[in-house]
């Protein structure tokens, strides 16, 4: 079973940069195509950003041009560079499989922009 464990959040200003890091194990995580989630309080989760095995990405309308998803399978990590973050980038962003989150939830990563 793959176990994901998500780091790399934090405080951060309006107009600031954090680099988000999913750690999977398992020998099979290099064919997953992987997402990126975050989920504000009171909101439902919603996916931010993918990638596939073939390193094609997508991205939601809302951080497109802001985020950068991208993947070191030697390493079976997933990343997400977030720059230009908003008020609105706030929440605990997770990593899980795309388009079907099948994997059990990691404990995500709090992302926090505050002014």
């Amino acid at each position: 079973q793959v176990q994901l464990v998500e780091s790399g959040g934090g405080l951060v200003q309006p107009g600031g940069s954090l680099r988000l890091s999913c750690a999977g194990t398992g020998s099979m995580f290099s064919l997953y195509t992987m997402g990126w989630y975050r989920q504000a309080p009171g909101k439902q989760r919603e996916l931010v950003a993918s990638i596939s095995r073939e390193l094609v990405t997508d991205y939601s309308d809302s951080v497109k041009g802001r985020f950068t998803i991208s993947r070191d399978n030697a390493e079976n990590t997933v990343y997400l560079q977030m720059n230009n973050l908003k008020p609105e980038d706030t929440a605990v962003y997770q990593c899980n499989t795309f388009p079907t989150a099948w994997l059990s939830w990691g404990q995500g990563t709090q992302v926090t922009v505050f002014s």
